[in-house]
């Protein structure tokens, strides 16, 4: 076979979800496929070094620092392909077909919940989607919960969509305690204990539902630690920020804003307790970063998260503060309760990994070129 991948995503979105699957996709697939020709469509300044099956077509970087812009447009398949591979919901798939198209559609959340996604991803979600999915020969998702959504919400034909689960990358693992101490200090100002958030700040992650029940954690069982939320300072932002004053939490709450791959383990590591109360995931990766790092997690018991997690996790309604205010509590007080979810953490962490991913996905591209 001679297989294409869009792979600008490992490069221009590393550090998110869809950057990493893709940095990690075809990481593996190069550790482990010497036989099929791979053309990829990436810039030339990774740092990934591919075998000699492996050719790069390099793409330019246009001014702009918007990644669903650049990856709107389209690459241009020059060569002949027997099968192309777009990893970021199929966003840039070339105008003219000249061969199969597989996309990995990661989730439909723009159409299940429109209201918690930027304006400009909502229209180009909108605008593309759905010529994207008339063009598609097969997709791939992240869990059964998502092939439900999509099959639901698209009408595509749910034989045709396979799934493949993610994994947490090999950097998320115990380490030493001073030398978290040390980064967690110097990068970002954090003393003390703290619980800690990862992850978008889109309405939908129900960062204001934590922030209002740590302030319940911290008033009701006068507790002293801190909460820390970490990732990109979206328009709901200044929502949060404003919440935290009201509460008169300004010196307790911590937005670091994005945390780079190289510190985010120490991050981890240090965090008391790991909470994710989304309403809403297509996966649900970083509860998994964090149980590699030895922390116990609290997520939600909706969507895909039960899926992923299964009961390595203490699952709580996410729309119920008091919930979530009592498991942060007994997690935080119970050293056997909090023993019995690292260890189960990393029990579950070890059923994934991103090469069984790029295996599968490599029988993938054999079943949509053989239906």
């Amino acid at each position: 076979m001679k297989i294409g991948i869009d792979g600008r995503a490992s490069n221009w979105y590393r550090g998110t979800g869809i950057g990493n699957y893709t940095y990690e996709l075809l990481y593996n697939l190069n550790k482990i496929d010497y036989i099929n020709d791979y053309l990829i469509f990436m810039p030339d300044n990774s740092d990934l070094e591919f075998n000699p099956n492996f050719l790069i077509n390099k793409i330019k970087k246009n001014n702009t620092n918007n990644f669903w812009e650049q990856v709107n447009i389209p690459t241009t398949l020059n060569d002949n392909l027997d099968l192309y591979h777009i990893p970021q919901n199929g966003v840039g798939m070339p105008k003219e077909k000249k061969c199969p198209y597989l996309i990995t559609l990661h989730d439909v959340i723009p159409f299940k919940m429109p209201e918690t996604v930027s304006s400009k991803y909502l229209k180009i979600f909108n605008n593309t989607i759905p010529s994207i999915i008339e063009k598609c020969d097969g997709i791939i998702t992240v869990s059964n919960h998502s092939k439900n959504d999509i099959a639901n919400t698209l009408g595509f034909d749910k034989n045709k969509i396979y799934v493949t689960y993610l994994a947490n990358e090999n950097i998320y693992k115990p380490l030493n305690p001073s030398y978290c101490n040390f980064v967690a200090e110097k990068q970002y100002g954090i003393i003390g204990n703290y619980i800690l958030y990862v992850g978008g700040f889109s309405p939908r992650k129900n960062i204001l539902g934590l922030i209002n029940a740590y302030y319940n954690l911290i008033t009701k069982y006068n507790i002293d630690i801190k909460l820390v939320i970490a990732g990109r300072k979206g328009k709901s932002y200044g929502m949060y920020k404003e919440r935290c004053e009201k509460l008169s939490l300004l010196d307790k709450v911590i937005f670091t804003g994005f945390i780079e791959n190289q510190y985010l383990p120490c991050i981890y590591n240090k965090a008391k307790l790991f909470v994710y109360p989304s309403f809403y995931e297509g996966f649900g990766l970083p509860p998994l970063e964090a149980m590699a790092c030895n922390t116990p997690v609290i997520a939600s018991n909706t969507t895909s998260i039960p899926e992923v997690l299964g009961d390595s996790a203490y699952l709580i309604n996410p729309y119920d503060l008091d919930e979530l205010t009592n498991a942060m509590y007994k997690m935080l007080l119970d050293p056997k309760l909090r023993e019995k979810y690292i260890k189960k953490g990393l029990n579950k962490v070890n059923s994934f990994n991103f090469e069984k991913t790029a295996k599968e996905t490599l029988e993938i591209y054999k079943k949509v070129l053989k239906p």
